[in-house]
């Protein structure tokens, strides 16, 4: 069976429909992507570290990644392997020394630990062919495909929120109490204007 690798392209989520997210993966050697909706708290999860943010306490899939390390276990790969019904299905590839293990997970679950370890995600034609949809983005990067309601957020995305008439100060302020909150849709925002600002 011939393994097709994916990259994360971003996280939709709708303004329409409350709590829907979708994690959109794309085929590395074509234009193939597909969607997958999760829950907000793995969406969360995956959007603090595609965007970098460093909370102040390990969330679940930080504990695992400490845990792992710990124990000498490394993620080696993440593999959707398949689709029904309208649910993915994966498998987190493990390696303790000579011995890998393969493990059962949610694909959410599996992504937001890939993007821990730094590894890669793959998937089978069969699966693309079920799922797969082509998506295009005009020269600004928007989407130009069906998903309308929904903003597109992936690194170096505009954000909403206008913090030109705050200070670094007051911005590196709002980003503590973000972070703090764990609301790190807005501490995104607010390190990419700092991170604007310094440039």
């Amino acid at each position: 069976m011939k393994k097709v690798k994916l990259n994360i392209l971003g996280l939709s989520y709708s303004q329409t429909q409350t709590g829907a997210y979708a994690l959109v993966l794309s085929e590395v050697d074509g234009k193939r992507r597909i969607p997958i909706i999760i829950g907000a708290v793995e969406a969360q999860a995956i959007a603090i570290q595609l965007e970098g943010l460093k909370p102040p306490r390990p969330l679940t899939h930080d504990l695992f990644l400490n845990i792992a390390l710990a124990f000498d276990i490394e993620i080696v790969e993440v593999f959707i392997h398949k689709l029904e019904e309208g649910i993915f299905y994966a498998e987190i590839v493990c390696e303790q020394g000579s011995n890998r293990i393969r493990v059962d997970s949610r694909t959410s679950d599996a992504i937001a630990l890939a993007l821990r370890f730094e590894c890669s995600i793959y998937t089978t034609d069969e699966v693309i062919d079920k799922a797969g949809i082509i998506m295009d983005f005009d020269e600004s990067g928007d989407l130009t495909d069906d998903f309308e309601g929904t903003e597109f957020i992936r690194k170096g995305s505009p954000h909403l929120t206008d913090y030109s008439d705050s200070s670094i100060d007051d911005l590196n302020e709002l980003l503590d109490s973000a972070i703090s909150d764990e609301d790190y849709e807005k501490a995104s925002e607010i390190r990419d204007e700092i991170n604007k600002r310094k440039a």
